[in-house]
């Protein structure tokens, strides 16, 4: 074993099936001896998991360094030294490119100015959570203080020996307030300027709406809620509802301007098929930008709609009976067409590269426009600002090809990435339902 561990030799794929033996081995042998030993299991491999984030860390900045560098001495505009580099670790570890950029954001803090926090994380004493937080929290400093906040706070691994999360953040917060307050008190006015209301799906065909507000009105919006649902529940108005439905239907109303059992004055895309709407099929509908919901909760909503003053109405798309891939006129127009973009935006859903699912922003060609591509379904791809951008940095390609899996001549749609660093990923788009109706 140490004569594997040890040289050059060991490549990537010996490290995967190292790790995947070390993981089998250990948790055969704690089945084996009890609770006990499965117990000290799990502390193991927490720390080998914290010493695997270190090292991705150390190699993040060699990748993002060695790009850098090459396009440096290629003569590219420094503009342009960056681009696409998050989304490659992003893709990397099988994740968004959102979340890329903040693996490269850590790796380049720990790896430049907080060596005493990687080396704990390095070692396994530290959690990448907590070396995220330490991070997060010391953000506002300069270099200099930043690495003495590093110092005082990780140099000896017993100062934060059985810390909580909540513990670690406020240590490294207030040590950043006593060796520069004013650049935490502009970090923290600029934080105001971030505020925003987002909507993500929740299961059972939920969504959880979020405010990211100032502490002050985010209190104060959320007392008054609870306030006047309580002033409901002692006066009898609650309609055997619980306080935190109350609050939910008072949010609605007040902010819709209506009552919580009428429809939203806004319009809502609901793709159907026609055997779901009309013949009582089982086939889940798909409300772009939610996800799939069940065919009878459409029905439902459909005929609501109807049977309101809601405007309702139909459109026709076409796809192909044997993959479900939609169809298309052809574009001569560089940019997409409203009715070619929307059916983009359909078929893809969200963002195609791999492990993003960012809303769709831009409708971006396969084989870019310059190079021949035409303005087609075939040709357009549905990305977010950030992978669009991202893709247009040296070294990325994107292809159309045929999935080499697919053995029953379907001829199913799939796209491949290929990064600078020659590394590949497949991206397909999810399927639909067959026929298909469209209601708006």
């Amino acid at each position: 074993m140490e004569k594997h561990l040890c040289g050059d030799e060991l490549s990537p794929n010996d490290i995967r099936r190292f790790l995947t033996r070390i993981a089998t081995i250990t948790v055969d042998k704690a089945v084996r001896d009890g609770g006990a030993a499965a117990i000290e299991t799990i502390t193991a491999l927490e720390e080998l998991k914290a010493a695997a984030a270190g090292a991705q860390a150390v190699l993040t900045t060699l990748v993002a360094d060695t790009i850098r560098q090459q396009r440096r001495e290629a003569g590219r505009p420094a503009a342009r030294w960056n681009t696409g580099i998050a989304t490659q670790i992003g893709l990397a570890r099988k994740d968004s490119p959102h979340r890329g950029s903040t693996h490269l954001g850590l790796a380049r803090a720990l790896t430049t100015e907080m060596p005493h926090t990687l080396g704990q994380l390095r070692r396994g004493d530290l959690s990448e959570w907590r070396a995220t937080i330490l991070v997060r929290e010391t953000a506002c400093l300069t270099a200099e203080d930043r690495r003495l906040v590093d110092t005082r706070l990780c140099a000896d691994p017993a100062t934060l020996a059985g810390q909580g999360d909540s513990t670690v953040a406020a240590m490294a917060a207030r040590l950043a307030a006593e060796l520069d307050a004013a650049a935490v008190a502009r970090r923290k006015a600029r934080a105001a300027q971030q505020r925003r209301v987002t909507v993500r799906p929740a299961p059972e065909f939920m969504g959880h709406l979020g405010a990211l507000l100032p502490m002050d009105r985010a209190v104060c919006v959320w007392a008054t809620l609870r306030r006047d649902a309580d002033t409901l529940t002692a006066t009898g108005d609650a309609d055997g509802r619980t306080r935190d439905q109350i609050m939910a239907d008072l949010l609605v109303e007040r902010t819709v301007g209506l009552a919580p059992t009428m429809g939203p004055p806004v319009a809502v895309q609901v793709v159907i098929s026609d055997q779901s709407l009309l013949g009582g099929s089982n086939v889940p509908a798909e409300v772009p930008g939610y996800g799939p919901i069940p065919a009878a909760a459409a029905r439902q909503w459909i005929s609501g709609a109807v049977d309101s003053d809601a405007t309702v109405t139909l459109r026709k798309l076409y796809a192909r009976p044997t993959d479900g891939q939609l169809t298309a006129v052809e574009s001569v127009a560089r940019c997409f067409p409203t009715g070619l973009a929307r059916l983009i935006d359909l078929r893809d859903r969200t963002c195609r590269t791999p492990w993003c699912d960012a809303p769709i922003r831009h409708h971006d060609h396969i084989t870019p426009h310059e190079d021949g591509g035409p303005t087609t379904a075939d040709n357009g791809l549905g990305l977010c600002a950030a992978c669009n951008h991202a893709k247009q940095g040296d070294g990325w390609t994107t292809t159309r090809t045929d999935d080499p899996d697919d053995t029953d001549g379907s001829d199913v749609h799939t796209v491949e990435f290929r990064t600078p660093t020659g590394h590949t990923y497949r991206s397909t788009p999810p399927p639909q339902p067959l026929p298909l109706r469209h209601v708006s």
